[in-house]
């Protein structure tokens, strides 16, 4: 008797060689939506988990944001029973509007549904269908965000709890899965993206679709006809060869951001600048101050990182954060000139006065801030 399908055996290996640190007896759950690539995995999974001693169920999020969405969630729950797979559950969950977006906004409520079930059940990780051509429209989102190495670094195979198997398998590989397999799958209609000009809706300004589904459907094509099939894999590969720079510059950036943190809270208040002590006024949210001396005598590549990471830490939305916003904080510290604060996402400001950089939340600085310790700090490590 002959083999599985080579792209099945595939399929399976990839899932082996991403569960086989487990200990035996430990859970893994699938994420699928019914979709062919989280279908695939779901198939692969229930194959290939048993043989490494593992239970293996799945959890399908129904984000209740199209018609029949309930019936999808349901069928794809079926599917997954019908593999083996077991426990299996539907989780329905409220999309928030929080600003961001509906694309960011229905990923946040994803994975905080993916994250209780993974708690609930004590999975040991969770396993999402994200293929290499995932990867490669990631890498194209972060160049078009100019938002740095990190972006470009696309997802990581691992991350926490969430294992991602197929980032070494294109999308149609996964589709051949299923078919293989007999397994039918459910096609995102906001997957659908029509030519430039074309298609329903396209007279009458309707809601574009999700911008990741335009670069599937229109970007990408474009790319590999100019540039050939190997265009999708070149923006993967990519991704991998700038993760572990990433994670580098990361670990730097966070002992440098510790390092500004505790000495603003010695450095001394007069420098000549003159202005408003501090920076704005928090308002439920954290407000940050630097040592602007500390951070002009650091690499731009380390400092610009740093402050990226001082604003998120304030409270900018990272899906709003871009590089024009970290130019302008990088100007308050290389480039001070007596300027304003710099308006970040948010509604958050950042403000130069006294030899120190604050940013948070609020329209207007206070007039001084709580007397600082005059002790020498310790040095906080990386993991603040």
């Amino acid at each position: 008797m002959g083999g599985p399908a080579p792209v099945v055996a595939a399929a399976r290996r990839a899932v082996r060689g991403a569960l086989g640190d487990l200990d035996r007896g430990a859970l893994v759950l699938v994420a699928c939506s019914g979709g062919a690539d989280s279908t695939a995995l779901a198939a692969a999974t229930a194959f290939a988990a048993p043989r490494l001693g593992l239970s293996a169920g799945a959890v399908v999020v129904d984000h209740g944001l199209q018609e029949g969405s309930a019936g999808v969630a349901a069928d794809a729950a079926e599917r997954c029973r019908g593999l083996g797979l077991d426990p299996v559950e539907v989780r329905r969950v409220v999309v928030p509007a929080s600003g961001d977006g509906p694309e960011a906004d229905a990923r946040a409520a994803r994975y905080a549904a993916l994250d209780a079930a993974a708690a609930e059940r004590g999975a040991a990780a969770v396993l999402l269908g994200h293929t290499l051509d995932d990867q490669a429209e990631t890498v194209l989102l972060g160049l078009a965000r100019g938002a740095g190495a990190r972006s470009l670094a696309g997802m990581a195979d691992r991350r926490g709890v969430y294992r991602r198997p197929f980032l070494g398998l294109r999308r149609t590989q996964a589709e051949a899965v299923c078919r293989t397999l007999g397994l039918v799958w459910w096609d995102d209609p906001t997957n659908v993206v029509p030519a430039p000009g074309t298609g329903p809706g396209a007279s009458r300004g309707d809601t574009a679709p999700p911008l990741r589904s335009q670069v599937r459907g229109r970007v990408v094509p474009a790319l590999v006809d100019v540039l050939g099939p190997g265009a999708v894999p070149a923006l993967a590969r990519t991704a991998d060869l700038l993760r572990d720079d990433a994670d580098l510059l990361d670990a730097l950036a966070a002992d440098l951001l510790a390092t500004a943190l505790a000495s603003a809270l010695v450095a001394s208040p007069d420098d000549g600048e003159g202005g408003p002590v501090g920076g704005p006024a928090a308002s439920g949210a954290e407000s940050v101050v630097l040592d602007t001396g500390v951070l002009a005598a650091a690499h731009p590549a380390l400092r610009r990182r740093t402050l990226r990471s001082a604003a998120l830490r304030a409270g900018c939305p990272a899906s709003d954060l871009f590089a024009v916003h970290v130019d302008a904080l990088d100007a308050l510290v290389t480039a001070w000139r007596g300027q304003g604060p710099a308006h970040l996402p948010g509604d958050l400001r950042a403000w130069r006065a006294c030899g120190r950089l604050s940013l948070g939340a609020g329209t207007t600085p206070p007039r001084s801030l709580p007397p600082r310790a005059r002790t020498t700090p310790t040095t906080p490590t990386a993991q603040e």
